[in-house]
């Protein structure tokens, strides 16, 4: 054990399981907020990688900013058309020049963004259905000093701030997250008319457990409101049958409740592209999913946006990805454990594996007391933190998701 400042103590609740409501939400990929983290965040991949290749380190910048502006569209049964394209503004901080270097990291993102689009929403199409602009200001030039210290092996955070993060997931948390996920990989494979907008809201009262989905439906592979409610029974059907993969407890889906009793096009959820943004909702980073891909008011949540921060020093991503991490870490290792919070709070300047303190909350099963394991979950806690800047290249690989 070294000298950080780790604390390990009760939790002053009942187990999120054992409470008797719960309410969690994850806006799924082609939600307007998700369309915005994910280009943010492929976006800083991007800068990050040329940085490496260009000069060696990942130098300053920050895309966490990012912002979309709906459009306007006309959809209808078998195919309708975009009437005013989707706008999207990458915003943020990028170091442009290096010694004698420019670094063209407008162009970069711009690649970036094109890449993103053309890789997840295939009925989009890049320069006519959605406009990408990309406006990247110079760094505030004692935040560049702090993130830039030659020799120092591990980073000074670039900020006084938090991360949290939690384990086990709940029943329900783990429907919510993994029937999205699957509605957008292996559902969709087969069932082209789901659009990538899916947003999931669970609610569990007691025993029972309500699963709502909005689910956008793509016009041109729907002939007729047949042809759509048949979708969306299928829709209905897989996740219910996600949902008891996880639980035994009774398990209600409705899905795109605010359909109408009419037959055209305006009393359904259809779409041109696949997702709202085509039709009025707008997006913002940061807005969506916590890191860990929920929304979760039961629990404690940390307002940082993680996509498109820098991953070498800025606490808002790391320490939110870490503490999630660490949380993961010391329920696979430590038996008893019920339910666990951590938290963890940088200092500015301070090197990020040394936190204001990291504190542990944690629930234990029935016969097991805190202090049993308090050592063992501190020491879990310290080797994670000794570790911390793993996440960095793990982030820049693409292998931890922001959202």
């Amino acid at each position: 054990m070294t000298d950080r400042n780790i604390q390990v103590e009760p939790i002053q609740r009942p187990a999120v399981e054992d409470q008797e409501i719960e309410i969690v939400e994850r806006k799924g990929l082609g939600h307007p907020d998700s369309i915005s983290d994910g280009i943010a965040e492929r976006v800083s991949q991007a800068l990050a990688n040329a940085y490496l290749d260009r000069v060696g380190k990942v130098l300053h910048y920050n895309t966490d900013e990012t912002q979309l502006v709906a459009g306007r569209s006309n959809p209808q049964f078998g195919g309708g058309e975009m009437i005013e394209p989707i706008y999207l503004l990458i915003v943020g901080r990028a170091t442009k020049e290096y010694g004698d270097r420019t670094i063209p990291t407008e162009t970069i993102a711009l690649e970036a963004a094109r890449d993103y689009l053309s890789e997840h929403f295939p009925e989009l199409e890049f320069g006519t259905d959605i406009i990408v602009d990309v406006k990247l200001g110079e760094g505030s030039g004692d935040l560049k000093e702090v993130f830039g210290e030659e020799g120092v092996t591990v980073p000074m955070a670039n900020d006084t701030s938090f991360g949290v993060g939690h384990a086990p997931l709940t029943e329900t948390e783990q429907i919510v997250l993994n029937a999205e996920r699957r509605l957008n990989g292996e559902f969709a494979e087969d069932n082209p008319a789901l659009g990538q907008d899916i947003k999931i809201m669970g609610k569990r009262e007691g025993d029972q457990i309500d699963i709502t989905v909005a689910a956008a439906m793509v016009d041109r592979y729907v002939e007729d409101r047949a042809d759509y409610d048949d979708t969306v029974e299928s829709v209905r059907e897989f996740v219910r049958d996600v949902a008891h993969e996880y639980t035994d407890r009774d398990v209600s889906v409705y899905v795109n409740t605010a359909d109408g009793d009419g037959d055209d096009e305006e009393s359904v959820y259809l779409t041109t592209t696949g997702t709202s943004a085509e039709m009025g909702d707008d997006g913002s980073v940061g807005r969506g999913n916590r890191s860990n891909g929920l929304i979760t008011p039961n629990r404690s949540m940390s307002m940082e946006a993680t996509s498109g921060k820098n991953p070498v020093n800025h606490i808002g991503k790391i320490y939110n990805l870490l503490g999630t991490e660490i949380a993961e870490s010391v329920v696979a290792e430590v038996d008893g454990i019920r339910d666990l919070r951590i938290r963890l709070l940088s200092q500015i300047g301070r090197p990020i594996d040394q936190p204001h303190v990291a504190d542990a909350e944690v629930a234990t099963e029935e016969g097991v007391a805190v202090a049993d394991i308090e050592d063992e979950v501190a020491e879990i806690i310290d080797r994670e933190l000794a570790d911390v800047t793993s996440i960095t290249q793990r982030v820049i690989d693409g292998e931890l998701s922001t959202f």
